[in-house]
């Protein structure tokens, strides 16, 4: 079932509850949530419980005082864009293959998407050829750090460096050139993360 979006508030108690789970392996009640978050009435916390469950994070079990179970499956996905070269750029076709869930970006937003890489112009900073890039989307970056960047129509990864009053999209290998970044190269996102499957 694919996951309905969260308000800001419905997303502070699930991660609330979320963390009640990793840090003490139980639930939190009710009257811990109101209290947490300072609701008058325990009725508001069973408002925003009863809207979980029909989104879909978690479940509930009448007559139980720690009664909150999330829902695994539709918990924190972030979506695997496509793919993107860790080489020579190559067109980046944005379509979704597929969901990455990740704990450790448990409250990611609608800005954060993954890449599968392609090539191995990264290698050396530990971007390997399938490994997946989370990405955040934004249009800047500082020198040093790892961005997605469109070379007109085509994406790649890369290190932002500058040299004088230059900046490049500079790979970890030394069998690949670094690239001007000029008019034709607009950074797409930062990224925040790389996983690998074994």
């Amino acid at each position: 079932m694919e996951k309905k979006e969260l308000t800001s508030k419905q997303k502070e108690v699930l991660k609330f509850i979320y963390e009640s789970i990793k840090g003490n392996s139980l639930p939190p009640t009710v009257r811990e949530i109101a209290e947490h978050f300072h609701f008058s009435s325990t009725g508001t916390v069973r408002d925003y419980l009863r809207a979980l469950v029909s989104k879909v994070y978690i479940r509930t079990t009448r007559l139980k005082s720690r009664a909150i179970e999330l829902v695994r499956e539709a918990l924190f996905s972030i979506p695997i864009l496509g793919k993107v070269q860790a080489g020579l750029p190559n067109l980046a076709i944005e379509e979704i293959e597929g969901y990455l869930n990740l704990d450790s970006l448990v409250f990611s937003d609608d800005s954060t998407f993954a890449l599968r890489v392609r090539g191995d112009s990264m290698i050396n900073a530990g971007i390997l050829p399938d490994d997946l890039v989370l990405v955040r989307r934004q249009n800047m970056a500082q020198t040093g750090e790892t961005v997605v960047a469109m070379v007109e129509d085509e994406a790649t990864v890369k290190s932002l460096r500058r040299r004088g009053n230059d900046y490049f999209l500079e790979p970890a290998n030394p069998n690949y050139p670094p690239i001007l970044v000029d008019q034709k190269v607009s950074i797409i996102g930062k990224v925040i993360s790389v996983v690998r499957r074994f």
